[in-house]
């Protein structure tokens, strides 16, 4: 087993042998999901010595198969699945928990996951809502890993939501054409967190995670690699999902495809013949960390869309492209890709290997992109790492060297030398970078702050004060806390020592110093 030497977070879970697989909650960064403080109130056991016929679902008499057990499960219900390997092929249609009692399906030990092997599909469900799918390794599909969709009622905005997926492991999928590790329709109101995706799909084609449709929704901490058409694809009206602190390694044709071409008959909500339309749109893609891949990210027929504060580490062809593959017809219309932003963003790359920094396909509007604090980077031509950019750019930086601490070991971070130190434009769209530090004002370029200053220094002011608690508890969804005084600690004063209180109760120590 390779052991990782590298210092930062991030790069901890990259090393060339083996990926080392970190929860996001350990990189000192967390997202508030409908799950949070919500424990189930019963529990089903599934286990591979288990029976259908004489088991009860009880520790000692567990059910044999998932889809019996997820049968069984009613609101409040956790079903448990023991480690061991279980066939794929799982469908369930209408499986539903409740706001306040939701429905968990998930490995009993995340330390030992069980494996659900082969199936058409890994495991599929329709119309779920309030399920939380975690702690799985699924394998060996022929077509899609895991599938969650709205049973094709695309109208019905309803039809799939709030949705969990947490601590995945999807790999070796399919491999010869368009097949997904999850594939997501007409879902809203989801999130992913924390889950790792490798090989699948084939020919250019297939998806790490393809969203089509989809809604508010929330990916992040994750790692894919080895990838044949996108990590991330979203698409097909899909509309407001973030993807942020992930790591995305040879990740084949497009790391993220924002946007993408979808029939008409799959569009969600169904495509409108009086008003504009769209493949994504408000798609963000911050903080994350692009490795190799032909580019790290396409603009395809999306609008009001943004990569923001993320490290690109030499793409094989182009820097990023704008395309159109989906036009309008004498029955609909689509808006042309544009309105778009990128800024903060690290490009470190080849010229020689770069063909064009851009790639503009032909019905777009490039001339609608804003681009802004940009660091472009060439480094085996520092002379020639000025792009030839579709709009003009404010505040870029062309050809100065980041100074990344170890680029050949996958170390990307930078320290207060770097041209990139607080270089970005205010104010940073993601509070805290890969690492889980928080952003000084301005923000550094790139998906990495500077590290070794005091993390209780949460807004980089310079102090330690309410004004970092306040900062703290919004990017923890927490902002009623200061609202409420910020008295974390009891001494009837909002101060240092109440970050330092949150700090703990989050599990998550900060110097306050």
């Amino acid at each position: 087993m390779a052991v990782c030497k590298y210092r930062f977070i991030i790069t901890y879970l990259f090393c060339i042998v083996q990926v080392v697989w970190i929860p996001a909650s350990v990189l000192g960064v967390d997202v508030a999901t409908f799950a949070d403080s919500l424990a189930p109130i019963a529990e089903i056991h599934v286990a591979t010595t288990g029976s259908d016929v004489s088991g009860n679902g009880s520790v000692a008499a567990p059910y044999a198969t998932i889809g019996y057990g997820i049968s069984r499960a009613v609101p409040g219900t956790a079903v448990r699945i023991q480690p061991g390997t279980y066939g794929g092929g799982i469908y369930s249609s209408g499986v539903a928990g409740t706001a306040v009692a939701p429905i968990w399906i998930g490995g009993s030990d995340p330390q030992h996951p069980p494996v659900i092997s082969g199936g058409g599909t890994g495991i599929q469900f329709s119309r779920s809502a309030y399920v939380i799918l975690h702690d799985l390794e699924v394998t060996g599909a022929a077509s899609n890993g895991i599938n969650f969709d709205d049973g094709g009622d695309t109208a019905n905005p309803l039809a799939a939501h709030h949705l969990l997926f947490q601590r995945l492991f999807i790999h070796d999928i399919g491999g010869s054409g368009n097949q997904d590790a999850l594939k997501l329709s007409g879902l809203r109101d989801y999130f992913v967190l924390d889950c790792r995706m490798t090989r699948n799909g084939g020919g250019g084609s297939g998806s790490g995670i393809d969203q089509v449709g989809c809604h508010r929704g929330m990916i992040a901490g994750c790692i894919f690699t080895d990838l044949s058409g996108n990590a991330v694809q979203v698409k097909g009206g899909s509309e407001d999902v973030e993807v942020r602190w992930c790591w995305i390694q040879n990740a084949g044709e497009r790391g993220i495809n924002i946007g993408g071409s979808t029939g008409f008959q799959y569009f969600r909500p169904p495509l409108s013949t009086t008003a504009p339309n769209f493949e994504a749109k408000n798609i963000r893609v911050l903080s994350n960390v692009f490795v190799g891949s032909v580019t790290p990210f396409a603009f395809v027929g999306c609008v009001n869309s943004i990569a923001a504060n993320n490290t690109i580490i030499d793409p094989v062809n182009w820097l990023f492209r704008i395309l159109q593959e989906t036009r309008s017809t004498p029955e609909y219309t689509f808006l042309a890709s544009g309105a778009n932003s990128l800024s903060n963003n690290l490009f470190y790359f080849s010229r020689g290997q770069i063909r064009t920094h851009v790639n503009i396909g032909a019905y777009t509007a490039p001339d609608t992109f804003h681009f802004s604090n940009n660091l472009w980077y060439a480094h085996d031509n520092p002379g020639a790492s000025a792009p030839s950019l579709p709009a003009p750019e404010t505040n870029g930086l062309y050809g100065q060297n980041p100074q990344l601490a170890d680029p050949g070991g996958q170390d990307y971070t930078i320290t207060e030398t770097s041209p990139a130190f607080q270089a970005g434009l205010a104010p940073v769209l993601v509070q805290q970078d890969m690492a889980g530090q928080a952003y000084l004002n301005p923000p550094s370029i790139g998906a990495y702050e500077t590290p070794g200053r005091c993390r209780g220094d949460r807004n980089g002011d310079g102090v330690v004060d309410i004004a970092d608690l306040a900062y703290l508890a919004a990017s923890f969804g927490r902002t009623g806390l200061v609202a409420a005084g910020g008295d974390m600690d009891g001494d009837a004063d909002a101060d240092g020592g109440d970050l330092a209180a949150f700090a703990l109760d989050l599990q998550n120590p900060l110097c306050t110093d």
